[in-house]
């Protein structure tokens, strides 16, 4: 997990997010639909990341 400042600007791909959050690709994608999981940031048309602070707030608030 992120433990500065800068590491939490961080914009993770998604294999890095599910390997912190162990969901399948279509599950994490579903959830992002219906809003479960935070949105992307797309970077290009085929290329999304999230934010660090993001995916470690989802995990906490999973606990």
């Amino acid at each position: 997990m992120p433990q500065t400042q800068t590491e939490l600007l961080a914009l993770w791909r998604l294999p890095k997010v599910l390997e912190l959050v162990p969901v399948s690709r279509s599950h994490w994608w579903a959830g992002v639909a219906s809003g479960k999981f935070p949105k992307g940031i797309k970077l290009s048309e085929r290329c999304t990341a999230w934010r660090a602070s993001d995916i470690v707030n989802l995990i906490q608030s999973l606990k």
